[in-house]
């Protein structure tokens, strides 16, 4: 698909999609519960979480969508909800092997591995895109290590044999928290307790505290001692009945970072102003850039006020980097991107991607192995680039566009798929004018 997106603000309310990193989280809970489960939440057709349903469905999980909720138990709800009703997997009518389509969701991948292991079910994850390429290390030797064996007869498949023995899993805290997360969600479904030691700080870990979030609305919740997570086993999710799914921050940072460009005036709604989806930070690090960022009842207004450059560390919020450097890319001065050398293995790599990608448009961005300088200009051209297959970098080139002085061309713009499918339709509803080419 090639879109083309015209010069001009984006003005308008828009009403954020549900959190991809908490549905995950909240489907696989509900998923390996006690009893029935009611989700509610906002639509959404994410690549990413129909990937998740899909891993679930083929363990056993039968997973509903519903414009307006039944409630559990029969009855007449209180008042009308769309989401997902989800009936758990029968952990006693296992299928003896299941194909696990991940597509390329890293979170379904590395979430689902390691709860497969613990089922004893014989897996084949299949991948797509740069999945297949990301790394898997240190997790895959410490299942390794605990009874599981792996294999790839193709790049793009991994297969599991065996059953996740319970012990001492230890995992670097500089590693991808999904690595994290995944054993967290498993590991109490083994017979016995086992512990997980996480060494160092934790990077991106607000989104382990979303998994412990999630894991304590379903009646878990390992202790910490320290760095290390003790976990007993043989004790089962338990259904809060019904549970709900929060906005997604990480979307909502691309309409908020249209608000901050020239002439922009952004309202979302459906956001937690007290999440703990580290994305939330979106506002702090554009209100230091210069933005007009107020809360109006249960919204939350972006506009244009001043522009200037600052330090972002990137540690904790490795998503925001790409559409905050479209930012700071009319932003005086000087701003450095620290600490981002984890960009290096997303969906493209983000250092590379982001930089080349604003530099086509007229920017003046410098990779570094581990970061990004970026020295404001006060227009952007315009011009072609490519998504290079990944949905941030699409939406962060249509987010540019509105301080460009030309039309802006957007290759494989379909990859906004992944996590916002509607993306393109909400430019347009949002005053700018779009040309879309579907490829033949």
């Amino acid at each position: 698909m090639k879109v083309t997106v015209f010069p001009g603000p984006l003005k308008g309310a828009v009403t954020i999609l549900p959190s991809k990193s908490q549905l995950h989280r909240l489907l696989i809970c509900a998923a390996l519960a006690d009893g029935e489960t009611v989700l509610r939440s906002a639509p959404t057709e994410a690549e990413d979480v129909s990937a998740t349903i899909a891993c679930l469905t083929a363990l056993g999980a039968e997973i509903t969508w519903h414009d307006a909720l039944p409630p559990v138990g029969g009855g007449v709800p209180d008042a009308p909800h769309s989401g997902f009703r989800i009936r758990p997997i029968d952990r006693t009518a296992l299928p003896a092997h299941a194909v696990l389509p991940c597509h390329e969701s890293g979170a379904t991948f590395r979430f689902m591995l390691p709860l497969v292991c613990a089922l004893g079910v014989s897996g084949e994850f299949h991948m797509t895109g740069r999945l297949p390429q990301r790394p898997l290390a240190p997790l895959d030797a410490e299942l390794e290590t605990h009874g599981i064996t792996l294999t790839r007869p193709k790049p793009n498949i991994l297969r599991t044999e065996g059953r996740l023995q319970a012990g001492e899993y230890t995992l670097p805290g500089n590693v991808s928290s999904q690595y994290i997360t995944g054993l967290l969600l498993a590991l109490p479904l083994l017979a016995e307790d086992s512990t997980l030691t996480v060494k160092g700080a934790v990077e991106s870990a607000d989104y382990v505290r979303m998994t412990l979030e999630a894991a304590a609305a379903f009646g878990y919740a390992p202790a910490l001692d320290k760095n290390c997570y003790h976990i007993r086993g043989g004790k089962p999710y338990r259904s809060p009945g019904t549970a709900e799914a929060e906005g997604d921050w990480s979307n909502a940072a691309f309409w908020l970072c249209a608000g901050a460009m020239p002439g922009g005036d952004m309202g979302v709604s459906g956001l937690n102003p007290n999440s703990t989806q580290g994305d939330s930070q979106i506002v702090s690090v554009l209100k230091r850039m210069g933005a007009g960022i107020t809360w109006m009842e249960d919204t939350i207004v972006s506009v244009e006020d001043t522009r200037r450059a600052v330090e972002i560390d990137a540690t904790a919020i490795p998503d925001l980097i790409p559409v905050l450097s479209a930012v700071a890319a009319i932003s005086p001065g000087h701003t450095a991107i620290i600490n981002a050398a984890r960009l290096r293995i997303k969906e493209s790599d983000r250092l590379a991607s982001t930089a080349q990608t604003l530099n086509a448009l007229g920017a003046k961005v410098t990779e570094k192995p581990d970061g990004l300088t970026i020295e404001g200009v006060p227009r952007l051209t315009g011009g072609t680039v490519d998504a290079w297959g990944d949905h941030r970098i699409a939406m962060m080139a249509a987010i540019a566009s509105t301080a460009c002085e030309e039309p802006v061309t957007i290759t494989g713009a379909e990859a906004v798929r992944k996590s916002y499918p509607q993306f393109w339709e909400e430019v347009a509803r949002l005053g700018k004018e779009v040309h879309l080419v579907e490829a033949v």
